[in-house]
């Protein structure tokens, strides 16, 4: 059986040894209840402060400004939700946001255009990435919020965000940001960066599933997302999940830390994959600006292949990888994100998404160069679509 390499870090992480150490024991022994009064349940509730506090520092944010929440999906749902109710009090319903959003900011924003909402999507160009010019051009007086992610989550491109935030600050426009595939991996600034809300979760940074947090400016007050009980600041009832707390604050501080070090090395590997498959796969082009992107995110699109097929002969060889978002994987619909940056719908079908951790190895690398250029010659080989592209003779340069 071939050796797994794990390559698609952008979907989820390994949980790391020693963050589990640290959830342990309030799995096992310290499993009381944060909101008990008793000596037991105190134990917790220091706990989930102390792991907020260290949050909060990570981000150069305040403890009182991170709520916890069940990961990324519901943080944007909260953010987007409960800002547009409350601004929309104040007659302002429109929201701006981008073209190749995660799928949990366009759809809560499709469910508040038919609540009457007017929503403005940026274009994010070739390179997928925002201009700060066309946001400007595009608030209104009625602008109630814009909604810019970190980090894209396929094509990895990081957007201006400190120049969106401080025009957003300006202009008097509450500024959500989708930080999901960020955190952990390039510097946030929560407060240098003029952020209002943003969103993170756990297991993007080899932290646990299942839980996640949405950072909120102090100040802002915006409806609850759960009413019961007082956790959260009487904002998100329930139980708090303190080993899965625990275990974030844990993984982030470890990121956080280790980030100086490890991301230039993740990026090393990273550009000598972009490089090697590029040099090897003729018609195969770079999705994304090749700079401004995640430290371990390559997105390589080859004509005249279906990247279902791509990824199940690559999972044969024992390669982990993804032809966009995890959590589309099941449409047959080519990637949102890779149509928003101008590809042909036969292009964008043929994309792969390689995403690397610090785990990742040269030898990993090495497989990788070794193995998909010889599946996407064999697909190729029986392609129909390969046929007829060689057939018009369009040249050695890609299609989009």
């Amino acid at each position: 059986m071939a050796k797994r390499i794990y390559a698609d870090n952008a979907a989820t992480t390994r949980l790391l040894p020693q963050v589990l150490d640290k959830m342990l024991p309030y799995l096992t022994e310290e499993y009381g209840n944060p909101s008990s009064l008793y000596s037991f349940g105190q134990t917790a509730r220091e706990a989930v402060d102390a792991a907020r506090a260290a949050i909060a520092a990570c981000l150069n944010g305040r403890p009182d400004e991170v709520f916890v929440t069940s990961g990324g999906s519901e943080a944007d749902n909260w953010a987007i939700k409960m800002a547009a109710r409350a601004m929309a009090a104040k007659g302002k319903k429109h929201i701006i946001s981008t073209a190749f959003e995660h799928h949990a900011v366009l759809h809560t924003l499709q469910a508040l255009e038919k609540d009457g909402f007017s929503v403005t999507l940026l274009p994010v160009h070739e390179n997928g990435i925002v201009r700060v010019d066309e946001l400007r051009a595009a608030l209104r007086p009625d602008t109630a919020l814009v909604s810019v992610m970190f980090a894209n989550n396929e094509i990895g491109t990081l957007q201006p965000i400190a120049a969106i935030g401080a025009l957003c600050r300006e202009a008097g426009v509450l500024f959500h940001t989708d930080a999901v595939q960020a955190v952990g991996h390039v510097p946030v600034d929560f407060s240098a960066m003029h952020i209002d809300m943003l969103s993170l979760s756990a297991h993007k940074f080899h932290g646990p599933k299942g839980v996640g947090c949405l950072l909120i400016r102090r100040g802002l007050r915006f409806p609850n997302l759960i009413d019961g009980g007082a956790q959260e600041k009487n904002r998100r009832a329930g139980t708090e999940n303190t080993a899965g707390i625990v275990g974030m604050a844990a993984a982030l501080q470890i990121a956080c830390g280790s980030m100086a070090q490890a991301a230039p090395q993740i990026a090393a590997r990273r550009d000598r994959l972009i490089r090697g498959l590029l040099s090897a796969v003729p018609r195969a082009r770079l999705n994304g600006d090749p700079v401004q992107r995640l430290p371990g995110n390559v997105n390589i699109s080859f004509e005249g292949v279906e990247g279902e097929s791509l990824l199940l002969m690559l999972d044969m060889q024992g390669i982990c990888a993804s032809s966009g978002s995890a959590c589309t994987s099941g449409s047959l619909d080519p990637s949102h994100v890779l149509l928003a940056i101008g590809l042909i719908h036969e292009v964008a079908h043929g994309s792969l998404r390689l995403t690397l951790s610090e785990e990742n190895t040269e030898e990993d690398v090495d497989h990788i160069l070794e193995t998909v250029p010889a599946v996407v010659s064999r697909l190729r080989d029986m392609s129909p679509l390969w046929e007829r592209l060689m057939k018009e003779n369009r040249g050695g340069q890609p299609a989009v």
